[in-house]
């Protein structure tokens, strides 16, 4: 077993919307019949208990994701202008994006989701694809072909619980690919939109 590093996002201390993360993945997994209301009672108490995200991770790691519907992905295609998909917007289980000539945005830095995992295929094509996540979610490129344009996966940082997971697939083309967090510019917006 190795050692936990110092600043381990599990050893942080959980806030109390940490813990109502929990509670609501809880109750939904109750409703769903995944855990019985006697289970459901014993980890209500240890998620409103817990100090950390270590106490909290152990109580929902088996909540596997409901399985999703096989509806048809969402479908962004950059074409010859370019196309962003920003602000908010409602993020489904499956994304196909295509790069085009223009490009095209995909950032989900103000969407909000209960899915554990999105399923994100990408194609650079000439124009490339630029994906910005928020600060705590992940993402897992090993299955993206990087293509002439290649693929820079610049997040950092551990997922934290109840954050999604990026699963990219699919070819950097010519463009290439980009998964990354908020620049500067985009974090002064967000900020200059909240204060309003």
């Amino acid at each position: 077993m190795t050692p936990e590093r110092p600043n381990s996002v599990s050893r942080l201390r959980a806030s109390d919307a940490d813990r109502e993360a929990v509670v609501e993945q809880l109750q939904e997994a109750a409703a769903e019949g995944r855990i019985d209301l006697d289970e459901l009672d014993t980890r209500l108490g240890q998620a409103l208990g817990a100090k950390t995200f270590a106490e909290l991770e152990p109580l929902t790691a088996d909540l596997a994701p409901a399985p999703q519907n096989a509806t048809e992905p969402l479908v962004i295609e950059g074409g010859m202008h370019g196309l962003a998909r920003t602000g908010r917007w409602k993020v489904p289980a499956r994304i196909d994006v295509a790069g085009g000539m223009g490009g095209a945005k995909l950032d989900f830095t103000q969407t909000e989701t209960r899915l554990r995992e999105i399923e994100l295929e990408v194609n650079g094509q000439m124009g490339g694809v630029v994906v910005v996540v928020p600060k705590g979610w992940a993402a897992e490129t090993d299955d993206v072909r990087p293509g002439l344009g290649g693929l820079k996966d610049r997040t950092r940082g551990e997922r934290l619980p109840g954050a999604p997971l990026l699963r990219l697939t699919g070819s950097g083309g010519m463009g290439g690919v980009v998964v990354r967090h908020p620049n500067i510019w985009e974090r002064w917006k967000l900020r200059r939109g909240k204060r309003r």
